[in-house]
């Protein structure tokens, strides 16, 4: 299986030509140009940009005299022993970093414009570890995965059908693991409703735990600007600071920044609607793999690599070459594909395609419906099949 993959190259370009029904891949391996044929391109980069992060910028960052770390850019060497970090962001990367860098550091402030919502999860699974006990381990694991499934599922069901419910649920669960009389609301009670943006889970309530150990503090409020020895906020406050990590979220990139063509002309993803989440209306043999925003990622990227397979088993079956979506009447209105209002997807929400409140144009945020659709669903409704041509065959 090794001899099949190409380590070290990095994609640039993609050009589909009708006339050969046929994708040409324009990489890039130890600065040499590399081209590569196929009938059938399957993107699966994800959508984040790893390369760097969102760094908005900050009046005075030039006059502080400490250290800035991006942690996409993380400096070996970076050593916290005895500092005082002021950690900036309120997302996953921050709640994180918080408790990690407060094992050695001498003081870490956990500083948010706004609150996110927060959820402990126990470090290990205690059904999970009954069901090992009593059942074969295939068995355990699948029920496991099911029982995963579902409760992901149905919590986000109900963030979404009770927002207050939900949002009373995750206070009082954020309360108990304070220590008494923290001001909950001050700090962990967001102005956005439970799943507007994603929900941060903490293992083992490591951030808490800091919290209530004195080794980290959460402050909220905006920044004014740096200073020679810290920050300073709006309302007037002060910190002091050896070091700063702008923990301050990711850029989205599709399709890893491949700028893809149809027979010279370049597709501008924006323009496009997803079909079931994994292909464009319009562009042929191609599909992507995105995952879910509120369940394990992969689950959904296992999903369409099946959804893949079989349609290139139908195409097979029946003598096709290239496969299209159609693209969905103009009369239906058209949404964000990504129905989040994190900074990092509304910083990008025009840069990504379409979808519609209809099926098979809309990217499901349900495994069970997935699975449905994906798995057992009609492989070749609103797709537009060809032979292709006499050149390609």
């Amino acid at each position: 299986m090794e001899e099949r993959i190409r380590f070290g190259h990095r994609v640039l370009g993609a050009e589909w030509s009708s006339e050969d029904a046929r994708w040409t891949v324009r990489a890039e391996y130890e600065g040499e140009p590399v081209e590569l044929t196929c009938d059938f391109l399957h993107s699966c980069t994800g959508y984040y940009r790893y390369d760097e992060g969102h760094s908005p910028e900050f009046p005075g960052s030039e006059r502080f005299e400490g250290e800035i770390v991006h942690p996409q850019r993380w400096p070996e060497g970076f050593d916290p022993a005895g500092k005082r970090i002021v950690v900036i962001g309120s997302g996953a990367t921050a709640v994180t970093l918080v408790p990690a860098l407060a094992e050695r550091a001498a003081e870490v402030t956990m500083l948010q414009r706004s609150p996110s919502f927060i959820l402990s999860l126990p470090e290990s699974d205690r059904i999970a570890m009954a069901l090992r006990r009593r059942l074969p381990e295939r068995t355990a694991y699948a029920a496991t995965r099911w029982k995963n499934m579902l409760l992901t599922v149905l919590s986000y069901q109900v963030a979404r059908r009770a927002p207050r419910l939900s949002r009373r649920l995750l206070r009082r669960g954020v309360a108990r693991e304070l220590p008494t009389g923290y001001p909950v609301g001050r700090d962990f009670d967001p102005t956005y409703e439970p799943w507007d943006q994603r929900l941060c889970l903490v293992p083992g309530g490591d951030l808490f735990r800091a919290i209530r150990g004195g080794g980290a503090s959460v402050v909220t409020g905006r920044i004014e600007t740096f200073t020679e020895s810290g920050i300073r906020l709006a309302s007037g406050r002060g910190l002091e600071a050896d070091a700063i990590v702008t923990a301050t979220g990711l850029e989205l990139l599709l399709f890893g920044g491949i700028e893809l063509s149809i027979d010279g002309e370049q597709v501008d993803p924006a323009r496009r609607v997803a079909y079931k989440g994994t292909m464009l209306s319009g562009v042929p043999n191609f599909a992507f793999a995105l995952g879910y925003v509120n369940a394990s990622f992969t689950l959904k990227t296992d999903l369409v690599a099946e959804y893949v397979c079989r349609l290139l088993r139908h195409m097979d079956a029946r003598g096709h070459r290239v496969a299209t979506p159609r693209a969905p009447d103009p009369s239906v209105p058209e949404e964000p594909l990504i129905d989040l209002s994190s900074g990092y997807v509304v910083r990008s929400v025009d840069l990504l395609p379409r979808q519609t409140a209809v099926q098979p144009w809309r990217a499901n945020q349900n495994y069970f419906v997935d699975r449905r659709q994906l798995g057992r669903g009609p492989v070749d409704d609103e797709i537009e099949f060809a032979a292709g041509s006499r050149a390609a065959a």
